[in-house]
């Protein structure tokens, strides 16, 4: 399973996808900060799943019709931030699916993740991973499951990783940073949390539009 996870910046690099789809042969696309109005139904052979409604900068999820069948799916609204009540960019902080991968004869859940922005704590960040971790576990339990997505966690990732591996989960970060928009913030911001598949690697690909750097998740079922 090849799975790309790119934050738009405002759709800003929403122009970008079908190229970035077709050169890394991805099947499934997970997209934050995306206006969904604008989004296609399809975008180089992916077929849209998902995609958030309540949202000013919404989340997508697209899937390979001929890899998977689509099942069930859940968005959530997260314990909001300071900036989320004020501003109101993203009510809804997480959309997964239940996919049936077809020659392998599993299912399989896959998720778009967008966490609190750095004006608020971490804490509330761990929060909010918590809670989608526990309603991806609702959506398919005991279903292996990958949760790629914009944590906005740039500091004390040890500690994440901790609880996160404490909860029964895996962590895992990319090759390379993942963000370049201010000097003293840059650094991993994109993760991939999963459950029950091996990962294979996690590869920064290169910059384009948008302040985030996309990330290829290879994985495969244990």
């Amino acid at each position: 399973m090849r799975v790309i996870s790119y934050n738009l910046r405002k759709h800003a690099a929403a122009h970008e996808l079908e190229q970035l789809v077709e050169r890394w042969e991805a099947n499934v696309l997970c997209l934050q900060e995306a206006d969904t109005t604008a989004l296609p139904d399809q975008i180089a052979g992916l077929k849209l799943a998902r995609a958030t409604e309540r949202n000013r900068l919404g989340l997508a999820l697209y899937y390979r019709e001929n890899m998977f069948r689509l099942g069930d799916a859940v968005v959530l609204s997260l314990k909001r931030s300071l900036h989320d009540i004020v501003l109101r960019p993203a009510h809804e902080r997480l959309l997964g699916v239940r996919l049936t991968d077809i020659d392998a004869g599993t299912e399989v859940i896959v998720a778009s993740f967008h966490a609190a922005p750095l004006t608020a704590l971490n804490s509330l960040r761990r929060h909010q991973i918590r809670a989608a971790l526990g309603a991806l576990d609702r959506l398919g339990p005991g279903l292996p499951m990958l949760m790629v997505g914009d944590y906005n966690y740039p500091v004390f990732k040890e500690r994440l990783h901790e609880r996160v591996r404490g909860a029964g989960y895996d962590l895992t970060l990319s090759d390379a940073r993942t963000y370049t928009r201010y000097r003293f913030f840059k650094g991993h911001y994109d993760f991939a949390t999963s459950q029950g598949l091996t990962i294979d690697d996690v590869t920064t690909l290169p910059q384009g539009s948008s302040d985030h750097l996309p990330i290829l998740v290879r994985a495969s079922y244990r």
